[in-house]
């Protein structure tokens, strides 16, 4: 099970890729458009070309993860832009990309303090 901690480095990649893609190519992407390595444990985070599905892959030391959420109705709306090939974003804004939400929205605090 892929696990979003808040220690857990997320990268979203900006271009959006064939969602057919398999752990092989995905990882060569991560490797070669992202500049980043498959197996240091961030979690990558793509979006098909539609904007229906993203493909999430992390690395746990075992082996890899791939994930696949395909909306049945909509597209995600928010995805990153720019010229940058990734965008770093925290747990709790990966959580809110998950849900088809946008991660920029103001949200609750990642920590509350314990009285």
């Amino acid at each position: 099970m892929i696990q979003i901690a808040p220690q857990i480095r997320i990268l979203v990649a900006v271009e959006a890729i064939d969602g057919r893609k398999g752990i092989d190519a995905i990882a060569q992407l991560c490797r070669e458009k992202l500049n980043a390595d498959p197996f240091s444990g961030y979690l990558f985070i793509f979006r098909s070309r539609s904007g229906t599905a993203i493909r999430i892959l992390q690395y746990d030391g075992q082996g890899f993860w791939l994930a696949t959420k395909r909306l049945s109705k909509g597209r995600f709306k928010w995805w990153p832009t720019g010229a940058e090939p990734a965008r770093t974003l925290q747990a709790h804004q990966a959580q809110l990309l998950l849900a088809a939400g946008n991660p920029e929205t103001e949200a609750a605090p990642v920590w509350r303090k314990v009285s």
